[in-house]
């Protein structure tokens, strides 16, 4: 009987504390600091405001950053000059290198993401524990997947390029249709990424930190691909666009044959909102496509880390994720488990989830994002 009275006091006693966290939301204002290059993720975030203050009495401040890194420095200096409460930022929209950053300095809350009520309809199959593998530790709360996608139009691209061989055959007959975002953007990144995942002979290194050692072995089939892809791009690989939004445009008025975005809804959005001509479409490499879950997480030293947690929460509703999910408002892919759900926000969940989705490839350790860059810089950066 003890037993039983413990089991059966768990979830209450759960319950009373989170209850006793909405009480402590209730009033605050909460500095979200989310990447604000994007109308469709703009609109659904002014939304997400707007129900935090009807539902639980928080006012809830968007703060659009043009790179997440912006808010790393800032919370990196106010941490350097002792502001260990009252921090600028409540909550962050961050994903690997940046959260590899703050993680390692112990500038982050840990331990509560797993306490959220709403965690209990997370799709436990997607890496939603671990950021570019390093392992999260309650410190992020999921709240979107994403993978590496390419948008074209069938008049231009009738049928899908199965991998980079056929990219790089197709910028030959096609010269100056193709770019990608110059990094250190974090799509231009991750296309590095791509490239590099499907290209080395030597994948296990990418699981671990860059050695020194290794570095120009396990990268050198990446720098021989661009090497011969470049000359064929857009201004002749002399210049990139800064983003994936320029890419849509130069798409959308013909000067490119090819975007790029992390989103594999994107295109149904984009054209949804007619800023994508209608027969743009998506698709990945055959071989498969890097893909991650991007995350809230808390600083350390947060002004309202109780409204931080039931903004946290909410983004996880099924509420939230479905409307999300459509492509409509944003079409970001759920970290929701359909099966978990009730029945009726399960069928409403499962009419967008993309199908026929190449396989998702696992990122590279996070270490190697400011590696991949800085050569990157490097070789092709002073044109």
């Amino acid at each position: 009987m003890l037993l039983t009275g413990l089991l059966l006091a768990g979830p209450a006693l759960a319950d009373d504390s989170w209850q006793q966290i909405k009480e402590d939301a209730r009033g605050q204002t909460v500095w979200f600091n989310a990447w604000g290059g994007d109308a469709a993720v703009n609109r659904y975030l002014d939304w997400v405001s707007g129900e935090m203050k009807s539902h639980y009495a928080i006012t809830l401040k968007i703060v659009r950053l043009a790179d997440a890194a912006d808010a790393v420095k800032r919370i990196q200096t106010e941490a350097s000059a002792g502001r260990k409460t009252n921090g600028s930022v409540d909550l962050l929209w961050v994903n690997g290198e940046n959260f590899r950053t703050l993680k390692s300095a112990g500038l982050l809350q840990t331990g509560w993401a797993q306490t959220l009520p709403n965690w209990r309809y997370v799709d436990t199959t997607k890496p939603v524990t671990e950021d570019f593998a390093i392992p999260t530790e309650g410190a992020e709360s999921p709240w979107g997947s994403a993978q590496l996608t390419f948008i074209a139009t069938r008049q231009q691209l009738p049928e899908p390029l199965a991998d980079p061989q056929a990219l790089l055959e197709y910028a030959r007959q096609h010269p100056g249709t193709i770019t990608y975002p110059r990094p250190p953007d974090f799509t231009g990144t991750a296309f590095l990424q791509q490239i590099l995942l499907t290209q080395t002979t030597r994948p296990d290194a990418l699981k671990q930190p860059p050695d020194s050692a290794t570095f120009a072995a396990v990268t050198a089939p990446l720098w021989a691909y661009l090497d011969k892809l470049h000359p064929h791009l857009w201004r002749n690989g002399k210049d990139f666009p800064p983003s994936p939004a320029r890419m849509d445009a130069l798409l959308a008025a013909g000067s490119l044959n090819l975007s790029i975005t992390f989103n594999p809804a994107h295109a149904r959005q984009k054209v949804s909102s007619k800023e994508l001509p209608s027969d743009s479409y998506s698709f990945g490499f055959q071989q498969g496509m890097i893909g991650n879950v991007h995350f809230v997480t808390i600083p350390a030293n947060a002004s309202a880390t109780a409204g931080a947690k039931v903004v946290a929460n909410f983004l996880l509703s099924p509420q939230a994720q479905i409307r999300k999910a459509d492509p409509a408002n944003w079409g970001d892919p759920s970290v929701l488990a359909p099966d978990a759900l009730p029945a009726a926000e399960a069928t409403a969940l499962r009419q967008f989830i993309p199908t026929g989705l190449p396989t998702t490839l696992g990122e590279p350790h996070a270490a190697w994002v400011n590696a991949l860059e800085q050569e990157w810089l490097r070789r092709y950066g002073t044109h």
